[in-house]
């Protein structure tokens, strides 16, 4: 029996609530998440441009095959949080490629959280309504 020993690469990333675990493997370009093609997943050019931007930048788009299980947020977040576990994955493959990432900023885990609602108050940030008299 032989084993054909792939190297897979991992790589999680974030964004708001969602979280994305990457595998990186050497292929042919193959984008899946969540068992579904890139395509199917994310339906607008402009969320898929987002996920491939570091393969992209990296030239490196034909090269590996990537498989993301990723949960949590909404459709935006989750992209983001895809291209930040692929940046982070890619570091793992070759670290040459650190500089050329983190030019771009695709290495830097987007802090911006929903802001908790507080007691005495209807929402984040607004007040209820003040009477003078």
């Amino acid at each position: 029996m032989t084993e054909s020993k792939t190297t897979e690469f991992l790589g999680t990333g974030r964004r708001k609530t969602s979280v994305a675990r990457v595998r990186l493997a050497t292929g042919s370009g193959k984008v899946v998440i969540n068992g579904r093609a890139l395509e199917n997943y994310f339906l607008t050019d402009s969320l898929r441009g987002v996920v491939l931007q570091p393969l992209v930048l990296t030239e490196s788009l034909t090269k590996y095959d990537v498989r993301v299980n990723v949960c949590g947020g909404g459709i935006s977040g989750q992209a983001g949080a895809v291209r930040h576990g692929i940046s982070r994955a890619l570091l793992k493959v070759d670290a040459n490629l650190r500089p050329t990432l983190k030019r771009d900023g695709l290495l830097t885990r987007d802090p911006r959280m929903k802001e908790r609602k507080k007691y005495g108050q209807p929402g984040a940030r607004k007040r209820f309504q003040f009477s003078k008299r």
